[in-house]
């Protein structure tokens, strides 16, 4: 089984309206949000193989803050290709990833990543959920049998969708009964 998270970058600033998009760093709501997925990362043990990531700056912003959670092993590759990537651009990085690696996080930007999710789930309790929104610093897990190069539209089962809004709201629910 082949296991793909798909993470889009955390919410960058736009307080320097002379900045290019690619240069736009996080936002503090963005810093706090990708500190809240790598709790999660964290408690569930995610560690992907390999994580690819575009390089655009909140993206590999994002990857820095939740880099410690990922563990130890896993290789990172910076991918031009990701940046403003359409869904069949993602997938064709994709279809390139060796088939001796099992899971990939790869790191992205919207609309891409929304319309990769939904293209390769072919299911799963959660699709609707990511049908509305997939808000900055969300993370998807699909799941697939074939190799990434046969990866395609509807060949994987959407296993989660988290929302680091639904884990911060999670996280005060607990503290406050504690």
């Amino acid at each position: 089984m082949k296991r793909l998270y798909l993470v889009r970058h955390a919410k960058s600033s736009w307080d320097d309206p002379t900045l290019a998009d690619h240069d736009r760093p996080l936002a503090s709501r963005g810093r706090r949000a990708a500190r809240v997925m790598a709790e999660h990362l964290r408690r569930e043990e995610i560690m992907p193989e390999l994580v690819l990531c575009s390089p655009s700056r909140r993206t590999r912003q994002t990857l820095t803050r939740i880099a410690a959670a990922l563990g130890d092993n896993a290789e990172v590759q910076i991918e031009s290709a990701l940046y403003a990537a359409s869904a069949a651009g993602l997938l064709e990085v994709l279809h390139e990833v060796p088939e001796e690696v099992n899971s990939v996080m790869l790191i992205g930007h919207n609309p891409g990543i929304q319309d990769l999710a939904l293209s390769l789930a072919r299911g799963g309790p959660e699709i609707g959920r990511m049908r509305s929104k997939f808000p900055t610093a969300a993370l998807a897990t699909l799941e697939f049998k074939e190799g990434w190069g046969g990866l395609a539209p509807g060949r994987a089962e959407l296993m989660s969708f988290v929302k680091p809004k639904e884990l911060s709201q999670r996280g005060r629910t607990v503290k406050g009964h504690a």
